[in-house]
């Protein structure tokens, strides 16, 4: 199965680089959080990006950026839906965004319910009620980013993924010291999204897009 690649735009610099790309991603992720120093400039440009969209305004908690209340999030999500392909909710995020999610229900625009854990590696059975609660709600898909800083972290988000991508769809990727690894290992086993940086790193174990195009060659030429 040919990786699906999302190209994550976090910066001004980011968004000019995707704007000048002959060669897009799949998808582009807009950061909402990220990108609030330059919004005019999203508002701008964001309808001539050449993929379509992925929208989020991730929880502080969860690395969102600058600190942004639910209100915030929300009125940012709101204003960018119109725009978007996707729109990424945290799980813990849910209950405060219903009103998003059901705007988005009726504009056809698919929710991914995500889990991201910069700190620790929830064991299996943690993994999976998270995942079972992402497909309760009904989200289109399920995407976990955990710490996989040893293989005994690796092998348990492999396994969580490979016992569970049969009944849903999941993006799963790893941060840290085996976050590479993780990260091609789980695009090689068919993470449904592959998320890359387009000019800098912005966690331990991010591939570019230029390194999750070549893995797409790959399989590709073994198709």
């Amino acid at each position: 199965m040919m990786p699906r690649i999302v190209g994550v735009i976090l910066s001004r610099a980011d968004l000019r680089r995707a704007q000048r790309m002959r060669r897009a991603p799949d998808f582009f992720e807009l950061r909402l959080d990220a990108l609030l120093p330059c919004l005019d400039e999203v508002r701008r440009s964001a309808a001539r990006l050449p993929a379509p969209l992925i929208i989020t305004a991730r929880h502080p908690l969860e690395g969102g950026a600058n600190r942004l209340s639910a209100a915030k999030r929300r009125a940012l999500l709101l204003e960018f839906l119109p725009r978007a392909r996707y729109i990424d909710v945290e799980l813990r995020s849910v209950p405060a965004f219903r009103s998003v999610l059901e705007t988005a229900a009726r504009a056809n625009i698919k929710v991914i319910i995500s889990f991201h854990d910069f700190h620790m590696a929830p064991d299996a059975p943690q993994l999976d009620r998270l995942a079972g609660r992402a497909h309760s709600l009904g989200a289109a898909l399920f995407k976990v980013a955990v710490r996989t800083d040893t293989r005994a972290q690796l092998d348990t988000l492999l396994h969580f993924f490979d016992r569970n991508r049969r009944a849903q769809k999941i993006a799963a990727m790893g941060i840290g010291r085996l976050g590479r690894a993780s990260r091609l290992e789980l695009a090689r086993r068919g993470s449904v999204l592959n998320y890359g940086h387009l000019g800098s790193q912005a966690v331990a174990g991010q591939l570019s897009l230029d390194e999750l195009r070549r893995l797409a060659a790959r399989a590709d030429a073994v198709s």
